[in-house]
Order: C-alpha cells, then structure tokens, then sequence
C-alpha cells in the first residue's frame, strides 16, 4: 500500500501546490470494491469549504485522466483540523509539544498503542514521552499518529 500511496501523493501534491495550498497529506483505505483517497489540505490562513471544493474539482479532473485507482473510490478534501493526522517527520516537529495518540506497524516493548507527548525529532526518530519514559520511534514504524485537541 505504501508503493500507491507514494504514487498518489506525487499525482496529487503539484496540483494542491499549483492552488496555493500545501498537501498535508493522504489516506487511501481500499475497500474491496469502493474505495476511498482522503486528501488532507492546509495553508497558512486556514481551510474553508470553497478551499476544498477547489482543490476537489481539480484533484478529480486528473484522477479521471491518469487513472492509478483501478476501482471506484470515493475523493474526500479536507482541512486536517485540530485532531490532524501526521504523516511526515517534520509535522512532528511542527506539533512539538502536543499531545498524540501512535498505532505502530508491529509492537514496541509489548505495545502497539501510546498516547503521550511529542518532544521532537532526532535523525529519523520521533521523540515521544509516554507514561513518563521518552521514547524513540522511527518514523516508519509508525502506521497512524493523530494530534488529540487539549482544550485549557
């Protein structure tokens, strides 16, 4: 899945770019026969229902030309919000100091699930406090990691 979603995101990012926006990124989740290609847009002073219905026409005008899904699938655009899926290294860095809720690929010391802090990056590591212990993750092991919302 990683090889399509790869593909997608070199398909996608130019035309987000070309519209002023910046790719924050995608999801594709295969559904048998229906999927569904989730792409995550931001820009500096937010993302408002026009932003996406723009990028959306756009998006779906090349999809329709180059084809790289095989089956029907389902376009969604959308702002990240507040509770923003990471994908990229330095979006961890951006969200230094957030709280996050990690899945990893395969469990680390008996875990797969940790909710904790993001203290930063070191090389290809993402720096996480966890139930009071810092914790180093390579960024490839981790298959979803999503910013929980504190409200003070």
């Amino acid at each position: 899945m990683a090889g399509k979603q790869s593909q997608l995101e070199a398909l996608i990012e130019p035309i987000v770019e070309s519209l002023d926006y910046r790719l924050w990124g995608i999801e594709f989740v295969s559904r048998g026969r229906n999927s569904l290609l989730r792409v995550f847009i931001d820009a500096e002073n937010g993302i408002a229902l026009d932003d996406c219905e723009k990028v959306s026409r756009q998006v779906s005008a090349v999809m329709d030309v180059e084809d790289p899904i095989a089956d029907e699938y389902t376009l969604e655009v959308s702002s990240p919000g507040l509770d923003r899926p990471l994908f990229r290294l330095e979006q961890y860095e951006m969200m230094a100091g957030h709280m996050v809720s990690l899945r990893l690929r395969v469990p680390f010391e008996g875990r797969r699930k940790y909710r904790g802090i993001i203290k930063g990056i070191e090389d290809q590591d993402v720096v996480i406090e966890a139930d009071g212990h810092e914790l180093l993750l390579p960024v490839e092991s981790i298959e979803k990691a999503q910013v929980i919302p504190q409200f003070d």
